[in-house]
């Protein structure tokens, strides 16, 4: 009987394993196909796109690449003006987010939760709501047509706080930053050598969600950037759009 047992477990163990790889050699098909169809799509002309999807490459690759790098748009430069906003974004993004809520989750003081409310409720106004304010504020101290008004705001990230608090609440002992406090660390050294390092896979998490968000950006970089050679990349692919 016991040897039936091991039998049976080791082939329900080779079952489940067995499943486990077709889904995930089916899950890894699906997520790389979209990249094939990306390059194909590279390879074909403005007229063969209208037609629909093709299977194999077409021969418009190299004139496509000459077309897109040596054009009228500066699509290098708006990847490299993208990556600098995208960068700077993501970074400040995180190390105040998490700033703030090691303030709100490592004291207690008088209207702590007043202001953890008021933080989330920050998170229900759209931006196009403020767009207007915004522009008009930027305008007036001469901030227009760069990147400030892209990268500083981005210290203020309501959703990224509540996440880096909600992580702390249960990744972070107060016992630990007590016992630290005790030994004489400042809580600068506090933040920067004992937070940071057990916050990294929050931080990893929402740098990635920044940095993508920034380089998808759109609406207001199209708001505050007026030179061709500041745009980023959405915007010149926007116009390189409309051209074709």
């Amino acid at each position: 009987m016991t040897e039936n047992n091991k039998k049976g477990g080791q082939s329900s163990v080779g079952l489940r394993r067995f499943i486990a790889y077709v889904v995930l050699i089916l899950v890894t098909f699906l997520c790389l196909v979209w990249f094939y169809v990306l390059f194909v799509n590279t390879t074909r002309s403005n007229n063969q796109l209208k037609t629909g999807f093709a299977a194999f490459p077409s021969v418009y690759l190299v004139k496509n690449m000459t077309n897109l790098f040596r054009g009228p748009i500066p699509v290098v430069r708006g990847m490299i003006n993208s990556m600098v906003i995208a960068f700077s974004s993501a970074a400040l993004c995180v190390y105040f987010s998490a700033m703030t809520a090691y303030a709100i989750h490592g004291y207690d003081f008088k209207g702590k939760k007043a202001i953890f409310t008021f933080i989330l409720a920050i998170m229900m106004i759209p931006t196009q709501v403020t767009a207007l304010g915004f522009i008009r504020l930027m305008t007036s101290m001469h901030l227009a047509d760069s990147y400030v008004p892209l990268i500083v705001p981005k210290i203020a990230a309501p959703v990224t706080f509540f996440f880096m608090k909600q992580y702390m609440d249960s990744n972070l002992p107060g016992s630990l930053l007590e016992a630290a406090r005790i030994d004489g660390a400042g809580e600068i050294r506090i933040f920067n050598t004992i937070v940071l390092p057990l916050m990294k896979p929050a931080i990893a998490v929402q740098a990635i969600f920044t940095f993508v968000e920034s380089w998808n950006n759109y609406f207001t970089p199209n708001l505050i950037i007026r030179s061709k050679m500041k745009k980023t990349l959405p915007i010149l692919l926007a116009e390189l759009r409309a051209k074709f």
